[in-house]
């Protein structure tokens, strides 16, 4: 035996559903985090104190065909000793949807602060890298990366 269920929709249900449906095509998403995020982010992160230039190597290649998948490299001069060392990397986007694309935590016993790895990039922008080193200074570097397709894309 079956079952027949009957679906009662009338025209002014599908009025209301188109009505609905263009609005929320027609509204604004936000695809990438602003500049103002990006801000917002590095004062979550390390507060109201100054970064500088210097020290902070970040590696990308110059075009990236494809966004999904970029490979970055960070390295930090520093002697990874007990008086001096590098406490953590930020890594920060202008355009992602989220501005903070990952943290690294090191110790003296690190080693060596370097960090490779492949990130999401939603399209050509400038990534920055910031250090925090074990007496609180904040060192920065950058790299800009042309991408032709983007990742992060929201539709």
């Amino acid at each position: 035996m079956t079952r027949s269920t009957s679906l009662n929709v009338n025209r002014r249900d599908v009025l209301t559903l188109g009505t609905g449906a263009v609005l929320i095509a027609a509204s604004p998403l936000r695809g990438h985090a602003e500049q103002v995020d990006l801000e917002q982010a590095r004062r979550e992160l390390f507060g109201t104190r100054p970064v500088t230039e210097g020290r902070v190597r970040l590696k990308l290649p110059p075009i990236a065909e494809n966004g999904y998948s970029v490979p970055l490299s960070v390295e930090v001069d520093s002697p990874m000793t007990e008086q001096d060392y590098v406490k953590r990397i930020a890594i920060l986007s202008p355009r992602n949807p989220l501005p903070l694309i990952s943290q690294f935590y090191f110790s003296p016993g690190s080693g060596r602060a370097k960090v490779d790895a492949r990130i999401r990039m939603s399209g050509t922008q400038s990534i920055q890298a910031i250090a925090e080193m074990s007496d609180g200074s904040l060192w920065s570097g950058s790299r800009e990366t042309v991408v032709t397709l983007a990742a992060c894309v929201v539709l």
